[in-house]
C-alpha cells in the first residue's frame, strides 16, 4: 500500500491526498513534519510531501507525486486525454503555484508571526498576483470546472494553491482572489461540495493546532 508522508496542514500535502482519495487509491497516512527523520528517509530534501509507492520506491515533489498517481492508476482520469488540452491543464497548475501560492507565501511571517511588513514586499507580491490572476483570466473557463465539464487535476492544484493567498492576502494587502477571477467564488463554493474536499479540510482542521505547535516549539 502507498504511504503518504507529512501533514495535513499543508496544502501541498492535500494535493496529493485529494487526488489519491479522488481516484480511490488505498494508502496510509504517515504524520511528519518538514526535516524529521522520518521524512528525510523519504525525501532527501525534507520537504512536505513525501511518498512511498507500493513497489517501495521513495518520492517526493507534489507535481511529481500527482503524475506517478496519473500512470500508474489511470482512472478515473485527472488529465484529458487529448495533448492539447492537457498541456493546458499543466500550465494552469504551475501558474496557481507559481504566480499566487508562491508569491502569498512570502507574506506568512507578516500575518502569523508579526514580521514586519514592507512596501516593497507588498508591491512584489501584488506584481506576481496580478500576473496570475491575469493568466487565470485567459486561461480558465469554469464550465463548471477549470478547464471544461469535467474536473482534472488543475482543479485540485488550483483549490489548494489559493489556500494560502485566501488566508493571508486579505489581511496584509486587502487582495481577495474570488474578486480578482472571472468566476472563482462560484467554481470555490462548487469544490468545497464534496465529500473529498470535506474531509480534506476537516483533517486539515484538526491538525492545525499540532502544527502551531510545532512551529512554535522551532522559534
Amino acid at each position: 500500500m502507498l504511504t503518504l508522508y507529512g501533514f495535513a496542514y499543508s496544502n501541498y500535502y492535500n494535493i496529493v491526498k485529494h487526488a489519491l482519495l479522488y481516484k480511490g487509491v488505498p494508502f496510509e497516512e504517515h504524520l511528519t513534519y518538514p526535516n524529521t527523520p522520518e521524512l528525510l528517509a523519504v525525501n532527501p530534501a525534507g520537504k512536505v510531501p513525501g511518498m512511498i509507492t507500493e513497489q517501495g520506491t521513495c518520492l517526493a515533489e507534489s507535481s511529481v507525486l500527482v503524475d506517478y498517481l496519473e500512470e500508474v492508476y489511470p482512472e478515473p482520469p485527472l488529465y484529458p486525454a487529448d495533448a492539447e488540452a492537457r498541456a493546458r491543464v499543466r500550465q494552469i497548475m504551475k501558474v496557481a503555484e507559481l504566480y499566487l501560492e508562491l508569491p502569498a507565501r512570502r507574506l506568512l511571517p507578516v500575518a502569523f508571526f508579526d514580521a514586519p511588513a514592507s512596501e516593497q514586499l507588498n508591491d512584489e507580491v501584488r506584481a506576481a498576483l496580478d500576473r496570475g490572476v491575469n493568466a487565470l483570466n485567459v486561461l480558465t473557463n469554469f464550465t463548471p470546472y477549470v478547464a471544461g465539464e469535467h474536473l482534472t487535476m488543475a482543479d485540485i492544484y488550483l483549490r489548494y494553491a489559493l489556500w494560502v493567498p485566501d488566508m493571508v492576502c486579505p489581511k496584509c494587502i486587502a487582495w481577495r482572489a474570488s474578486e480578482a477571477v472571472q468566476g472563482l467564488a462560484d467554481w470555490q463554493a462548487l469544490m468545497a461540495d464534496s465529500d473529498i474536499s470535506r474531509k480534506v479540510d476537516a483533517d486539515t482542521a484538526d491538525n492545525q493546532a499540532d502544527f502551531m505547535a510545532y512551529v512554535a516549539a522551532r522559534k
